[in-house]
């Protein structure tokens, strides 16, 4: 499902090169899991965007669904997302202007499908927002607006689901409930998942554990 050879990311600064992400490889099976671990700057989330086609990389390759995305230009990328991948983020990304149902629709209505809202409401519902469709985010605590996010993310029945520090930014009793519901979609729908986090707990969660250091891999431990 996802497949990664000697991915490098390089970025031009003022005092020179500065590589971020270093000749990284792995590979993941449909299905699995694995959590991202590491220290605040040692390439996680970087590499997190390089597997879903948000940024291309210096080098190396990256195939999602057997399509090979890192040579792609980003409108080809768009369209691989669009198929295949969903995305849950730490700052939830809601669009503000948008009910929790409409936020929910839009990877379909980008894609030109407007016939699925029943479908949206049953995801709303089944991350027990089932009631709040109508609210806008600003009427929806944390929590709240990252189980829509969740909902969303699923909306496109993705065969692979990127989570970049999906509690960061919940307390314990909620950032639990956001654990849970993940999991068990995951389990459900048989999607593979791949998730960044600072939480060796939820790490652990997950079937594997890279562990990454100064851009590379210093470990990659089945739990």
């Amino acid at each position: 499902m996802l497949k990664v050879e000697r991915l490098t990311k390089t970025y031009r600064t003022a005092g020179g090169p500065l590589t971020v992400l270093h000749e990284v490889s792995f590979e993941l099976a449909a299905g699995a899991s694995v959590a991202i671990v590491g220290p605040s700057g040692s390439g996680k989330t970087t590499l997190l965007g390089l597997c879903a086609g948000l940024d291309r990389p210096t080098s190396g390759t990256v195939s999602v669904a057997g399509e090979a995305i890192g040579e792609m230009d980003e409108d080809a990328r768009a369209l691989v997302r669009n198929a295949h991948v969903g995305f849950v983020f730490q700052n939830f990304q809601l669009i503000p202007t948008l009910t929790a149902l409409e936020n929910v629709l839009v990877p379909v209505e980008l894609a030109g499908d407007s016939s699925r809202e029943a479908e949206a409401r049953a995801l709303l519902a089944r991350v027990g927002l089932g009631e709040r469709c109508e609210h806008y985010p600003v009427q929806l605590s944390g929590g709240e607006q990252q189980r829509v996010a969740l909902a969303r993310a699923f909306m496109n029945r993705p065969k692979i689901l990127f989570c970049d520090e999906p509690t960061g930014n919940l307390d314990g009793d909620t950032a639990a409930l956001m654990v849970e519901l993940i999991f068990n979609l995951n389990r459900e729908r048989g999607t593979t998942l791949v998730l960044v986090t600072h939480d060796l707990e939820l790490a652990k969660k997950c079937a594997r554990v890279i562990r990454l250091k100064g851009g590379a891999v210093i470990s990659d431990e089945t739990v």
